[in-house]
């Protein structure tokens, strides 16, 4: 970033800072608008020296303070984070069009911008055709799922979007930059923000999350996606395309550990879905019928077309010369009644008369393709690349079904519902008590049969009800949406080909798997290695799974086999530098599976926000991928405050796509050392893995005690009040690490500015190895650098001053002084091994801009800190009232806006 361009986002950030401060001392009160002002001043003479006099007053004014004081100064902070974001993101778009400008005036692109990677790729020797090809048969998919690690309410994102649009409004538009009429527009903005609740009152259910993703596909990518596209096929020349980019969801298909999901609610998120983009199609047809008024006396038209508006049964005598606008009320009249037919609902617009329906997308696409034809045809380019040629792409990308819905449930489910079909069936009285070659015999068995084992006369576990009528909606969904409404249904907790068999077994009892055909299976079973054992384990696991008949030909029919592997689980079970390894090393080898049984690997990676669950920038990710693990093909989940910070503006949704596509583009095409930096320095990262896992479960898994500093030094407990998703934070009703779900564990630790998942091991690691070595792999292989970079991140927005503080809240002070200097000791191992790597002294040394971006938001987080533990202090000895804990899920709100990564 400029000099320029960082003073700029500070006058931003000093502009709605200050209008806040007016709000504050308008709405709050002169008294509050002081204490928030001193407790600010404190908290930065805190952080510039914990231990000093001037720094101490911070706690005495903490305890000081009146409950309605605490809960004013949290809500304060926290409204100052979400603005101060909005300061932040408009910085990154006006970065993104200055490094467009000067890539078109000659000057080097990023390699994340189309620009930066095509130049890369050329000086490789790779041709716009190498990129073409490759693109012609790719599948990039981001795929939106509902983890909670979200905590801004819809209505908040809606005002924060309000702020962003004022100040973009002032840059294109001088009168909207007059000063009175944009403090005006944002003060009402930031009054209505600030008189906002920013927790929610109640929790989530399903059709919330359906709700919420549905409005990201309505609102940016129906929109950004087909302008994507047709921007690289003018940088590729390559007009006739296919879409590579298809948008997946999770919402009412992921029933793993959520017992809310069913098949109603897999039914409701693909009513949902289609009432939207059916709506989308409805204004777009509607738009077109006002716009394509030629007459047939003043222009030519295709006989096609001529017949088609002949069809109609449009009977206004104004429109009897206007084949274009009869042949859209032909249209419009038949999306209305597909519309009827896919939500049963009528369409918002009534159409001027009945119609048949169309039977699927291919119909609609036919029937625009006849009105593009004949307009370019007849009038040329003009009408190459229009509204009409949009809408036809945003069809081919979207469908009917707007997002490709993924099932997911863990293998622990299937087994017992498997159970008890075969027991009730007479089949077989103790499956689970077959050792895995008897199941896999007994399965394929079944799946060369013919016959079904469900019996609608006899009993079962409602749980076997239940996984039955999610399949027999899946299944009706892909009758009435077609092939891509669902595509693949995971396998949580896969360490058994049988856990995949078990899948195609339900599906059979549905009708999607046929023995006569098993290619004709529409849904994939894809296995999902979570922990570090199941990844080690993946490679026989896929080979055996590969060697059933049944599974081969469902692979065969596509061309791929799909894997997902987990980030956060594993990272959770062996550090992050462990799952960053092994993720690396199952990759490869399950590479090597695919490809001797003729398919092609299709991986999709689990990662979550925060770096403990895999996150950091996904273009570094793709790019750190091991040679030919990529190869085209990738989904990539997102999920939590993700998908709102990387897709909420269309600007900026445009811009992670972008990266998506180039970083596939890199990792596919460009001429890779990953092989030969593997084979050369492999065995060090493994043994470094191997110490980084052993340090880190001698801490979280094997300290006595650490389960109750866990509880104690992080608001977990709190974060359960927290109402941002609909599934339980545990799988279990045990309070161990291993049933915690891996958002949680993150978002406690960086809550308490540790953020332990992101680093610990690293610095234990290292003592002894080759440093020299070490810096050679930072520098030269991808996979390391990226690992190290993203770390260096994380310590960065760590902070061991205030995670002590959250270490006095430890009733068991030798304890909470055991463990705490544990981890304050790695803490500094750790940091002093990645300013060696680097050759740097400080943090973030090599990333200015980053660190300028950190440096800045600190001031208004950790204000948020200290207000938080004051008042967790204050429930945990007893303070029942009401706004003790509105404060807490306040500060909580606040901290993870501030930081920008949760969960």
């Amino acid at each position: 970033m400029s000099p320029a361009a960082d003073d700029r986002m500070r006058d931003e950030v000093r502009l709605l800072g200050g209008l806040l401060g007016e709000v504050i001392r308008d709405e709050g009160g002169q008294v509050l608008y002081d204490r928030v002002e001193a407790v600010r001043q404190a908290s930065v003479a805190y952080h510039r020296d914990p231990a000093s006099k001037d720094a101490s007053r911070l706690e005495a004014l903490l305890a000081d303070l009146s409950l309605d004081e605490a809960v004013g100064l949290a809500h304060g902070f926290a409204v100052f984070s979400l603005l101060a974001n909005v300061a932040e993101d408009r910085a990154g778009k006006r970065r993104a069009q200055t490094q467009t400008r000067s890539a078109q005036s000659g000057e080097a692109a990023r390699a994340d911008t189309p620009e930066g990677a095509l130049a890369r790729l050329a000086q490789a020797g790779r041709t716009p055709q190498d990129a073409r090809d490759l693109l012609s048969d790719a599948l990039i998919s981001p795929v939106l799922t509902a983890h909670p690690s979200e905590v801004r309410r819809k209505s908040v994102l809606d005002r924060i979007a309000a702020v962003s649009a004022l100040l973009d409004a002032c840059d294109r538009d001088a009168l909207s930059c007059a000063p009175e009429v944009l403090t005006n527009g944002l003060r009402r903005q930031t009054v209505i923000l600030w008189a906002t609740r920013l927790v929610r009152m109640s929790g989530l259910v399903v059709q919330d999350e359906i709700d919420t993703v549905v409005s990201f596909l309505e609102r940016v990518f129906l929109r950004v996606a087909p302008d994507q596209l047709a921007d690289w096929r003018k940088r590729l020349d390559a007009p006739d395309l296919k879409p590579f980019l298809r948008i997946g969801a999770w919402v009412g298909g992921d029933r793993d550990g959520n017992p809310n999901v069913d098949g109603t609610t897999l039914t409701a998120a693909m009513a949902t879905s289609a009432r939207a983009v059916m709506r989308f199609y409805l204004d777009e047809v509607h738009a077109l019928g006002a716009e394509l008024s030629l007459s047939g006396t003043l222009a030519r038209v295709t006989p096609e077309l001529a017949r088609l508006a002949g069809a109609s049964e449009d009977g206004s005598p104004h429109r009897t010369d206007e084949p274009y606008r009869r042949a859209l009320t032909e249209i419009y009249s038949r999306l209305a009644a597909t519309h009827v037919r896919l939500t049963g609902l009528a369409a918002p617009r009534p159409a001027r008369y009945e119609a048949a329906p169309y039977d699927g997308p291919d119909g609609f696409r036919a029937e625009l393709a006849i009105l593009h034809d004949s307009l370019v045809a007849s009038h040329g380019a003009v009408f190459a690349d229009d509204s009409l040629t949009r809408l036809i792409t945003a069809l081919d990308i979207f469908g009917f079904h707007m997002a490709t819905l993924d099932l997911r449930q863990n293998s622990d489910v299937h087994e017992r519902v498997v159970a008890d079909l075969l027991k009730v069936a007479g089949v077989e009285a103790d499956y689970a008590g077959l050792d895995e070659e008897a199941r896999i015999a007994l399965l394929s068995a079944e799946l060369a049969s013919g016959r079904l084992l469900f019996s609608p006369y006899a009993d079962y576990a409602e749980e076997t009800l239940k996984e039955r009528r999610i399949l027999e909606a899946a299944a009706q969904a892909l009758e009435r949406f077609g092939p891509q409404a669902i595509r693949t249904h995971i396998v949580s907790k896969t360490d058994a080909a049988s856990d995949l068999l078990e899948v195609y077994l339900l599906l059979k009892e549905v009708g999607l798997y046929r023995p006569e055909n098993p290619a004709a299976c529409p849904i994939q079973a894809a296995p999902l290695f979570e922990t570090i054992d199941d990844l080690r384990a993946a490679r026989p696991t896929l080979e055996r799974l590969l060697a059933d008949p049944s599974a081969l030909a469902v692979a065969k029919a596509r061309g791929v086999q799909e894997v997902m592997i987990g980030y956060s689980d594993s990272n959770k079970d062996g550090s992050y530098l462990t799952s960053t390894w092994e993720l690396h090393e199952a990759s490869r080898a399950l590479l090597a599976v695919t490809e001797k049984a003729g398919l092609r690997l299709q991986l999709f990676h689990g990662r979550g926000g925060a770096v403990g669950r895999g996150g950091g920038s996904s273009f570094a990710g793709i790019v750190a991928q091991p040679q030919g693990t990529v190869a085209g093909r990738i989904r990539i989940t997102e999920q939590g405050e993700v998908i709102a910070n990387k897709y909420g503006e269309p600007d900026v949704a445009r811009r992670n796509l972008d990266a998506l596509t180039c970083g596939v583009l890199l990792a596919s095409l460009a001429p890779a050392r990953d092989e030969s930096l593997t084979e050369r320095h492999g065995a060090t990262a493994s043994a470094l893995s191997s110490a980084s896992m052993a340090a880190y479960r001698a801490l979280v898994y094997e300290t006595p005690g650490f389960v109750d500093y866990f509880r104690a030094a992080t608001p977990i407990a709190e974060l359960a009040e927290l109402k941002i998703g609909s599934r339980p934070a545990s799988r279990t009703a045990s309070t161990a690490i291993e049933d915690l779900r891996a958002i949680p564990w993150v978002f406690s630790w960086s809550q308490s500015r540790v953020m332990l998942p992101g680093w610990f091991g690293f610095g234990s690691a290292i003592q002894g190895a080759d440093l020299g070595e070490l810096k050679t792999m930072a520098r030269d292989w991808p996979f390391f650098r990226t690992l190290v970079q993203n770390m260096e991140m994380i310590l960065a927005k760590s902070d061991m001053s205030i995670a002590r503080r959250y270490a006095d809240l430890v009733p068991d002070k030798a304890l909470a002084e055991r463990i705490f200097g544990e981890i304050q000791s790695e803490w500094t191992r750790t940091r002093d091994a990645v300013l060696t790597i680097t050759d740097q002294t400080e943090l973030l040394a090599g990333q200015p801009e980053l660190d300028r971006l950190i440096r800045m938001r600190m001031p208004y987080v950790e204000p948020l800190n200290h207000v938080q533990i004051e008042l967790i202090r204050r429930r945990r000895a007893g303070d029942d009232d009401p706004r003790v804990r509105e404060g807490i899920l306040v500060a909580i709100n606040g901290v993870a806006a501030g930081l920008r990564n949760s969960g």
